[in-house]
């Protein structure tokens, strides 16, 4: 009898040992440690000319701006009257120039920097995402929505719907102003009010977006976008797989930057992130955005070449390279494949005619279709940009995955397994193949994070 139980004991010891097992076989291996080789470099190939732009453009993406250039360190002219960050490398920042958020947050020193008053919002974490709040209604009367969710590592995840009452907005709403900095003497603004926002969940997150081989997917065809959105028509929509572009309301051509495929080119989102992030003027965005008397401090546009020089950066700027292939993320690439991921993780879309060569007729390894999926009303943030509706997000490219810290469109997680699950809420296009994925033994999870980490 003794012996009997002594073996049941060690039967549940092993079913229990094989539970924890696969546990810990799928977890996110992390991002890939040390320098990878050409990450920030420029493009091969280029012409001296070429590589000319891309290094004077390095140089003011590097930049740090005060409102006058008088600060120390920050001699760039045109900060505010309202702004999230002071520098575009400050955002794009890991794993080096050109990434995405850092591991620790540079807003929380800015916000204080020369003088300034600023206090922190809830959602802004030092070990947190760096973060652009977008408000989805204008502040007004309302009732207040369903209370605020507890706060985590990156502040309160995003509800599932603002309050009711105010004018529709979906703009940027800068997190700090110049108020009580040095050398924005008369200028008494205030911030917005973030509290009451998040508390009647009207405030949405977006996080920087990597710009690793933007020029490549600048120069993407509309021919290979629209082709691939039409392929596969019977396995797309097996897995609920729809998928539309976003078009430019002027010319109607495609647009493929931002996370809802908002912005045309390179110069525009270039030139809008000088405006809205660091608030500096010019000339494809001439006004400030905030003319309170006192507060208006330089002419206008305060830069005439920033934004130039800036996208001439990013379209020069190299993709990121994969890591070696093992065994493993083989296996991985084939089940990213066999379980749907690749419908709009595109691996390869193409260039068309360019008069530069480094970017004229190439296959582009980016994972993405460029194209607005329904995400559901999981990711739904209520704002609206071109035909991008409130539950529309661009497939995001994967490449340089493998060495970010934040995923999704707000920085909610920082595990890549979570990631995949948030995809998968009822009414998401990848609400399948998030099923298919749940579905794979340990070890075939464990593959496919490995492949991803490999991007």
């Amino acid at each position: 009898m003794t012996n009997r139980k002594g073996s049941i004991r060690i039967a549940v010891a092993a079913v229990a040992l094989a539970a924890a097992f696969p546990l810990l076989a799928q977890t996110d291996p992390g991002p890939r440690k040390g320098a990878e080789v050409g990450l920030g470099e420029p493009l091969k190939n280029l012409t001296s000319a070429e590589l000319t732009a891309f290094n004077q453009g390095l140089a003011r993406f590097r930049e740090v701006v005060s409102v006058a250039g008088k600060e120390p360190g920050a001699p760039g002219t045109g900060l505010g009257p309202r702004f999230n960050l002071n520098s575009c490398a400050g955002c794009h920042a890991e794993p080096t120039v050109g990434g995405t958020s850092p591991a620790k947050n540079p807003q929380i020193a800015v916000a204080k920097e020369y003088g300034a008053g600023n206090s922190i919002p809830s959602f802004i974490k030092e070990d947190g995402p760096i973060r652009v709040a977008r408000f989805s209604r204008g502040t007004g009367p309302g009732p207040a929505g369903p209370p605020a969710p507890p706060q985590g590592r990156g502040g309160p995840p995003q509800g599932r719907g603002p309050a009711a009452g105010g004018r529709p907005d979906g703009g940027v709403h800068d997190l700090f102003v110049v108020t009580g900095r040095q050398d924005a003497t008369g200028c008494n603004i205030r911030q917005p009010d973030f509290a009451t926002a998040v508390a009647q969940r009207n405030a949405f997150f977006r996080i920087p977006t990597p710009i690793f081989g933007a020029g490549l997917i600048e120069a993407i065809s509309e021919a290979s976008i629209m082709n691939n959105l039409r392929s596969d028509r019977a396995l797309k929509q097996s897995l609920g797989v729809a998928g539309h572009e976003n078009r430019n309301q002027n010319d109607g051509t495609i647009t493929r930057f931002g996370w809802k495929a908002q912005n045309k080119s390179l110069l525009a989102f270039s030139s809008e992130a000088l405006n809205v992030e660091e608030g500096v003027t010019n000339d494809l965005f001439p006004q400030e955005r905030e003319d309170t008397p006192g507060c208006v401090l330089n002419p206008s546009p305060e830069n005439h070449t920033s934004a130039s020089l800036v996208s001439d950066f990013m379209r020069f700027l190299a993709p990121p390279a994969e890591a070696p292939a093992t065994a493993s993320t083989d296996r991985g690439k084939q089940t990213f494949s066999s379980i749907g991921c690749a419908t709009c993780h595109t691996p390869n879309l193409r260039t068309g005619r360019s008069d530069v060569e480094a970017l004229n007729e190439k296959w582009v390894p980016l994972y993405s279709d460029l194209v607005l999926h329904d995400m559901g009303p999981g990711l739904e943030d209520f704002i609206a940009q071109g035909q991008a509706n409130g539950r529309d997000w661009r497939t995001a490219p994967l490449w340089g995955l493998g060495q970010r810290l934040f995923f999704m469109h707000d920085g909610r997680t920082s595990d890549l397994a979570q990631a995949i699950k948030e995809h998968g809420t009822v009414g998401s296009e990848a609400y399948r193949t998030t099923a298919n994925f749940e579905a794979l033994t340990s070890e075939a999870k464990q593959d496919l994070l490995n492949f991803l980490r490999s991007l």
